[in-house]
């Protein structure tokens, strides 16, 4: 097992949850190359899923790393399993792909950087489909966070919406949602490979129909948690460029947590098809970081 570096970046820009007055903290952590083959290596974003975090995408990330690819994944603030859970970082996934995007860029500053690409699992796959334009519908938003719609339970942070609403203050929390709908892409992305993809519901059919770079969809067939009919497969009929299959019609969707042996020879599998669709996509010439 390949170790990755772990580096506590921060965030001027933004505020830590626990104290505006701080900034975020976005823990990284880089999975090198033990051959690179590039001077400028190509270069993977992975995002975890909603509750989870970094070490957990380990799965995808060592078989990109034995491909020669370096590895960039972060531990979303206020909700990854490292740290206290916050209703924030629960509500705010918008918050996510800024976190890739200021990662990549600390790195960049430091060498030169091959092609790009992202990956994520989960809501780490919207957060994928966000680096390439994706966009949150702020009115949806806006009922969800006023419980004029009801969005299933989060098993990682039951009643996390409560949680917000009496914990933030009426004003912080309108202050966050005005820019919920902003286009997070980065145009550094080049194509993003989805795990289970969430927030389908939530997404403007208008982003999704935008998106002009590669995507590929994996979903799970008895995936309870993000419902493929929802999420993966609006993805899939809506964004142009979207290919992708079911992983199988047994797979459910903790199949993809990297500690689970249920799910240990899919998630080999799916990081084998994640490994020849960004070799395909990324090592063919493209322009630098």
């Amino acid at each position: 097992m390949t170790r990755p570096e772990i580096r506590d970046l921060l965030d001027e820009s933004r505020g830590d949850y626990r104290d505006e007055a701080r900034p975020r903290p976005v823990r990284t952590s880089l999975w090198h190359p033990s051959a690179p083959h590039d001077d400028a290596p190509p270069v993977v974003l992975l995002s975890h899923g909603t509750g989870g975090s970094a070490g957990q995408m380990a799965w995808l990330a060592e078989p990109l790393v034995a491909a020669g690819f370096l590895v960039l994944a972060v531990d979303h603030h206020g909700n990854n399993s490292l740290d206290d859970y916050l209703p924030q970082g629960f509500a705010f996934e918008w918050e996510r792909p800024r976190d890739l995007s200021f990662a990549l860029s600390v790195l960049a500053s430091e060498r030169p950087l091959g092609p790009v690409g992202a990956a994520g699992f989960s809501s780490g796959g919207y957060t994928g489909a966000a680096l390439l334009g994706a966009r949150l519908d702020r009115a949806v938003l806006r009922a969800v966070v006023d419980g004029r719609v009801r969005i299933p339970e989060l098993p990682e942070f039951p009643g996390f919406l409560d949680a917000l609403r009496t914990s933030v203050p009426a004003e912080r929390l309108e202050r966050a949602l005005a820019d919920a709908g902003d286009d997070r892409s980065d145009s550094r992305v080049r194509a993003a490979f989805l795990v289970c993809p969430a927030n389908g519901a939530m997404l403007t059919t208008e982003s999704l129909a935008a998106i002009d770079r590669p995507v590929e969809i994996r979903w799970g067939g008895a995936d309870t948690n993000t419902p493929p009919e929802e999420n993966a497969l609006r993805y899939l009929d809506t964004v142009p460029t979207a290919g992708g299959r079911s992983a199988g019609p047994h797979v459910e969707h903790y199949h993809f947590l990297g500690d689970n042996p249920a799910g240990e020879e899919t998630r080999r599998r799916v990081a084998a098809e994640a490994v020849d669709f960004f070799t395909a996509r990324l090592r063919t010439g493209l322009p630098t970081v």
